[in-house]
């Protein structure tokens, strides 16, 4: 109840200077350009900024790197990151820290939500890649859980090696899931062997495809760091995996059979997230006006429309294609993000970046106008 409390009288506080147009940067409080007009993307899809959006006391919820976000059917934002004080955050949408759960995910990475007989679950992604006490990175195997909304375990897939689908040399430091329709589980391996596993409701295996030594060089993955269902035509569903290293995403059937790629020159694109008829997806690193992968600040946000085709970069150049391809595209000079990790889109078609490597800051809201 302190830490209750605490947090109602620093969120007031917070009321107090914002209504006086002060930048904080004291008490704890993790919340600067308030006021920011800054209005990035292409055609029909641009964004007014708010890197602001998330109140939040730093003392009480330190912040690593905010790697996926999802929102339930209460219409809450829920975060998943990689500080073991608290894994998970839960916000509303005017950005006020509602809830906060989760110590036990040190690689805490992809983030998805599915329902089951009415209610929703989460499904909890721990890469293994794990930040130590000194600031260096250390590796571990990955695992996946399913949890209720408030964390409780309902059950954990086991290690690819314990059913017998991995060899002893294959490591599993999965990155993504996704939820079909008929409940199956799709669980990207994409710090691992590159395999995409499929799982029924139960967490029972039924298949995995992807890895690195197809006959059909196309059904090869390459950092394979996202996953998602596409129902955007209900009669024909499929699946839409990220190669991040190859710069694309690769179209499946639900059972595993290579349909086709889209190319994303220039950017190493992180999870697909579909909304109405287009696809969202935020952009780790992309390339430099040399054409060499930029691994510093680079990154920004994507959007494809219906035909698959890119229609705006927020925080990036505008797309342009030439011959009908679309040519290397980099972030602005001036960059808004650092690198985008994922993102969320809510009932208005704002949009929510998580970032990695971002000096631990929280995700920027994107409100359309």
């Amino acid at each position: 109840m302190q830490k209750r409390r605490n947090f109602i009288k620093n969120t007031t506080l917070l009321g107090a200077i914002a209504a006086i147009g002060s930048p904080i940067k004291s008490f704890g409080i993790l919340h600067q350009n308030l006021e920011d007009e800054t209005i990035i993307g292409h055609g029909d899809y641009k964004y007014k900024v708010d890197k602001g959006w998330a109140k939040l006391s730093v003392s009480y919820n330190p912040l690593l790197n905010c790697h996926e976000m999802v929102q339930d059917s209460q219409g809450r934002l829920i975060m998943i990151g990689d500080h073991t004080n608290n894994n998970i955050l839960i916000f509303d949408k005017s950005g006020k820290l509602l809830d906060s759960w989760g110590h036990a995910f040190p690689g805490g990475h992809g983030l998805s939500i599915g329902k089951d007989q009415g209610e929703d679950f989460l499904l909890i992604t721990d890469c293994g890649w794990f930040q130590n006490k000194t600031g260096g990175y250390e590796k571990q195997a990955g695992q996946v859980v399913k949890t209720d909304l408030e964390g409780r375990l309902q059950f954990a897939l086991g290690h690819p090696k314990t059913i017998g689908i991995y060899r002893e040399d294959e490591p599993f430091m999965p990155t993504e899931t996704a939820v079909a329709p008929n409940g199956d589980i799709y669980v990207a391996d994409g710090y691992g062997s590159d395999y995409i596993i499929q799982y029924d409701s139960k967490g029972q295996y039924i298949r995995h495809f992807g890895g690195h030594n197809n006959e059909n060089k196309e059904h090869n993955l390459s950092n394979a760091h996202g996953v998602a269902i596409d129902l955007r035509n209900p009669a024909k569903p499929t699946l839409i995996c990220t190669s991040r290293n190859e710069n694309c995403f690769k179209i499946f059937t639900l059972d595993g059979k290579f349909i086709e790629r889209i190319d994303l020159p220039g950017m190493h694109v992180c999870r697909p997230v579909l909304h109405n008829q287009n696809i969202y997806a935020g952009v780790c690193w992309s390339k430099d006006e040399e054409g060499k992968t930029n691994w510093g600040d680079s990154g920004f946000v994507t959007i494809l429309d219906q035909n698959n085709k890119v229609i705006s970069n927020p925080g990036g150049q505008a797309p342009k294609y030439t011959g009908g391809k679309l040519q290397a595209t980099t972030n602005l000079k001036n960059p808004v993000f650092a690198h985008g990790h994922d993102v969320c889109i809510d009932e208005d078609d704002s949009i929510y970046v998580c970032q990695w490597n971002a000096r631990h800051t929280a995700p920027v809201k994107l409100t359309r106008v």
